[in-house]
């Protein structure tokens, strides 16, 4: 797992395929305002049912992460100023998971497919992101 900082800020997370150890494992630090984790558990493990609680929490802004299901991309990292300042590859079974400054992505091969998630509610285009 690499994390990607920015100054004292994560800019992102990667979780690679190898990356992978058995149990429960928090990618992201608690303190962090988007959260990923990953499970490893073998056949008859039983998670306690649950429901989680209506809790205010406050977001200053939305993040991302993504999951390469197939395929591979380039993803670009930028700082808070625009400027580019790191370039690497996610491939099958790789997960990134955005902080702060910019990104942008690449499609390196034909029929890639990658899962998407963020903190919502998404507002629009407009009022959501800065294009650069």
């Amino acid at each position: 797992m690499e994390t990607i900082k920015v100054g004292d800020k994560i800019s992102c997370i990667v979780y690679r395929d190898s990356d992978w150890s058995k149990g429960l494992n928090f990618i992201t630090p608690d303190s962090m305002f988007i959260q990923a984790g990953s499970w490893w558990y073998e056949k008859g493990k039983v998670l306690a049912k649950h429901i989680h609680k209506d809790f205010d929490r406050l977001a200053s802004r939305t993040q991302e992460s993504v999951y390469i299901k197939r395929g591979s991309m380039k993803v670009s990292l930028y700082t808070e100023d625009l400027e580019l300042f790191k370039e690497f590859n996610l491939f099958e079974g790789d997960l990134a998971v955005f902080g702060y400054g910019g990104h942008g992505y690449e499609i390196l091969e034909d029929d890639t497919q990658v899962i998407e998630t963020k903190n919502g509610p998404f507002l629009s285009v407009d009022e959501d992101k800065i294009k650069f």
